[in-house]
């Protein structure tokens, strides 16, 4: 190991090893004679070094002098490493990223926990829609203000819209802070801050239920359906026999369905709990799908007009108000709430095989007691439901029409 002062030309030509220039620093030469400068320095007893940069981008005598700033810092007992990383996140912090930054990455970070991508563009659709504003500002300056401005006029108009809003924008803002870009309150929080400002959700309007028929029509609708020779009749029949939700029944496909068990398996991906759900199939969904198969496309058991796709998301409800039922009158989603009233007035099936029926999730201790699906009584529920659904009368087939208003 050589020591004393170096010079350039010794810089130039030296060979593996390391090489003082006094003072702490020193030259490293790899085998490669790859070079770079390093600051030896000691605290508290400890030995440490940091680097300087590499030869020839850094030269001799700018080693020299980014080795002299670091003796003042640990002369004074400061750790040239640790001012280096401080001036590092100093610099990052002084960067102030937009909100809009912010959001991005959060979203990208968080879509591993979502089932879907639905979540995802939810996320997506509602902070680009409001947050225009805020979202080329630096994140570091978002205040309260700026938060009333997006959420006060939402707020009485579509409560349930400004408090997810609320949520996702209080969201992003503590992911600022734990970056290191942000300190202080979270301008977007509820609880002890706009609490204070705005009335709770509940006490603004009740929630809005989905439009259920009632279920003394379901057999004339059947009826009528009947008439319709289309793949979106058919799911809309399936969709009422079985009280599954749009997308359980449009992203159904045959390797989930077992016609000789009668069974329909939906994987936890595709429900809402995230749990599997066994559905049980009555003689008159079998006939359904039996017929479907002789005609089967694709995987999917409703295929749409684009290959290896499903059939639209909105098709069983464009056929609803097709055949004259306007919104006021039913939904898609509300013929689960039909099922449900049926169960609760005209059966005396329990409520818990009801609630297991259309997949709600049950809570607390008898949760923890449940151990099965009960799967054979849902299917009695369920084939006593597709009797009730048939037809009385063939002639008497409901005439809808649109209202003329």
């Amino acid at each position: 190991m050589a020591s004393g002062k170096l010079t350039a030309r010794k810089v130039e030509t030296a060979k593996p090893g390391r090489y003082s220039d006094g003072g702490g620093l020193w030259l490293v030469v790899s085998k490669t004679l790859a070079k770079k400068w390093v600051y030896r320095f000691t605290i508290s007893g400890k030995v440490s070094e940091t680097g300087l940069g590499g030869y020839p981008t850094v030269s001799l005598t700018e080693a020299r002098e980014l080795a002299a700033e670091a003796r003042k810092l640990s002369s004074a007992g400061v750790s040239p490493v640790v001012a280096k990383r401080e001036a590092k996140a100093a610099a990052i912090k002084a960067i102030k990223p937009p909100f809009g930054k912010i959001a991005d990455d959060l979203i990208a970070a968080k879509s591993s926990e979502w089932r879907n991508d639905k979540h995802k563009a939810q996320w997506q659709t509602t902070l680009k829609k409001y947050c225009t504003p805020i979202w080329s500002k630096p994140v570091d300056e978002i205040e309260t203000a700026d938060v009333l401005a997006i959420l006060t006029p939402l707020w009485k108009r579509t409560p349930e819209t400004a408090s997810r809003l609320r949520g996702r924008i209080e969201a992003v803002l503590n992911a600022a802070k734990v970056q290191g870009y942000r300190t202080g309150e979270n301008p977007a929080a509820w609880r002890g801050h706009l609490a204070h400002i705005f009335p709770k959700r509940e006490k603004i309007s009740l929630r809005r239920h989905h439009t259920a028929m009632a279920y003394e029509e379901i057999p004339a609708l059947i009826a009528r359906l009947s008439q319709e020779k289309t793949m979106a009749a058919r799911a809309l029949e399936i969709a009422i026999l079985t009280a599954s939700r749009t997308g359980e029944v449009l992203g159904a496909k045959w390797a989930e369905i077992n016609l000789q068990t009668k069974v329909w398996e939906i994987p936890a991906r595709r429900m809402k709990a995230g749990v599997l759900h066994r559905v049980p199939l009555s003689e008159s969904v079998i006939q359904h799908l039996e017929k479907l198969k002789v005609v089967r496309v694709d995987d999917f058991v409703f295929p749409g007009k684009k290959a290896k796709r499903p059939l639209a998301n909105n098709s069983m409800l464009v056929l609803l108000r097709a055949i004259g039922i306007e919104p006021e009158k039913a939904t898609v989603h509300g013929f689960r709430s039909t099922f449900r009233d049926w169960c609760g007035n005209e059966t005396h099936f329990p409520r818990e095989i009801a609630e297991a029926a259309i997949a709600h999730t049950i809570q607390g201790v008898e949760a923890a007691y449940r151990r099965s699906d009960a799967l054979e009584k849902r299917r009695a529920l369920m084939q006593a439901w597709a009797q009730y659904c048939e037809p009385k009368d063939t002639d008497n087939v409901l005439k809808f029409q649109k209202s003329s208003a």
